[in-house]
């Protein structure tokens, strides 16, 4: 056999034990690589024992702590009016701005009153008619009276006489009311504000013949000063809120924008609703605001913060400290020594970045903040920078 074909056999039979064996230096060098990450951990712990391992830590103070609600509301008009001719007639001139602030009674537009002055001519003038009747009646019954006393006519001829005078009378008084029918329409020839506010857009034009029946009026007010908004909070935060109110302070209620990044307007909470809407578990409430600055529009989204209630003195520590687990919520303790501990406490209220402690903690103590993912008790660390304190506080808060 030559050779060439003795190597070509031998290259046959010694190939699978050449790839079993670059597959298994392969998986050797993976093997390498998967055990360093674990390596460097295992540098890490060792590290973090030394007392190498840096965290933030935070002190126990005692400040006051404001609890404030939150919720989505809409800015709400007390009082809207349709502004509507109350006579029918051709209008003939509108005598104001569109988003102009008016009064209660300021003069808005006028109405063609040319048939309303005839009309109240014609009332006048059957009323002054009916008026010399029933004076030329009276005439005649006192001529009556004086025959009848000398017995010289019948007493049914007197009773006639005194019931045509009281026709007359009650003609009479039927003609004052249309008399003051025809000048109460004369007047409303002259279309006045109902409510002070703002105007909105025109919706007649002059020239156009309007009537009693237009849905449309010829404008819309709309009271601007004062306004209300109209917010929802969960059933849950109601009690706190009913008992604040029973107290007859008034609860504190700022409106923000929709990013709740600018403050447009101060209020008080005006009431609460009568029912909670079981679809929701939620309650309508009304916050009112004087609007001076007209930063409230009608209709309008925003951000309701209502302050429900102050803790005065109250434990407090950054909320990033606390974290939740099986056994409940806890914090890890540093001692003199920069020792940590873990510590069951119970939480109240939160305002921002500041939780309320009810118990587990005390003033002074020192809390981690920042590292807290790979302590386990009696730990030795570092404290990379001094504790901050917790007087901020910033507009959001809850209360469980």
């Amino acid at each position: 056999m030559p050779a060439t074909s003795k190597q070509h056999s031998l290259f046959l039979t010694l190939r699978p034990w050449l790839i079993s064996a670059l597959v298994l230096v392969g998986l050797l060098l993976l093997v390498q690589q998967l055990a360093k990450p674990n390596a460097v951990e295992r540098e890490g712990k060792k590290a973090a024992v030394g007392g190498d391992f840096l965290v933030s830590a935070a002190t126990v103070q005692r400040t006051d702590l404001p609890v404030y609600f939150n919720g989505l509301g809409t800015v709400t008009a007390y009082n809207t009016v349709i502004v509507r001719s109350r006579v029918d007639g051709e209008l003939l001139k509108v005598l104001f701005e569109e988003g102009q602030e008016v009064k209660a009674g300021d003069l808005l537009a006028l109405i063609d009153p040319r048939s309303f002055r005839v009309a109240l001519e014609q009332a006048e003038g059957a009323q002054q008619r009916d008026q010399a009747q029933l004076m030329n009646a009276q005439i005649d019954l006192e001529r009556y009276r004086g025959l009848f006393a000398q017995d010289s006519i019948a007493k049914q001829t007197l009773d006639t006489q005194l019931a045509l005078v009281n026709q007359y009378q009650g003609t009479l008084k039927a003609n004052q009311a249309a008399v003051n029918q025809a000048k109460l329409n004369l007047q409303f020839t002259e279309v006045r504000a109902p409510i002070s506010g703002r105007l909105g857009l025109r919706k007649v034009d002059v020239g156009n013949l309007i009537s009693t029946g237009d849905t449309t009026g010829i404008v819309v007010i709309t009271q601007v000063k004062p306004i209300a908004v109209v917010f929802s909070l969960p059933e849950q935060q109601l009690p706190l809120i009913r008992q604040q109110m029973a107290t007859g302070k008034p609860l504190p209620a700022v409106a923000l924008d929709r990013n709740q990044s600018l403050q447009l307007a101060e209020g008080v909470l005006a009431t609460l609703d009568n029912q909670i809407d079981i679809s929701t578990g939620t309650l309508k409430l009304k916050a009112r605001f004087d609007n001076g600055d007209k930063a409230l529009f009608p209709n309008q989204f925003v951000n309701v913060r209502l302050l429900a209630q102050t803790l005065h003195d109250a434990l407090v520590i950054p909320a990033n400290a606390v974290q939740r687990g099986t056994q409940g919520s806890f914090v890890y303790v540093l001692d003199d020594s920069d020792k940590v501990h873990l510590r069951n406490i119970s939480a109240g209220a939160t305002s921002g970045e500041q939780l309320q402690v009810l118990s587990g903690l005390s003033f002074g103590e020192r809390v981690v903040t920042e590292g807290v993912d790979r302590l386990r008790e009696d730990m030795q660390v570092k404290v990379a920078s001094p504790a901050p304190t917790a007087h901020s506080q910033l507009p959001t808060a809850t209360k469980p």
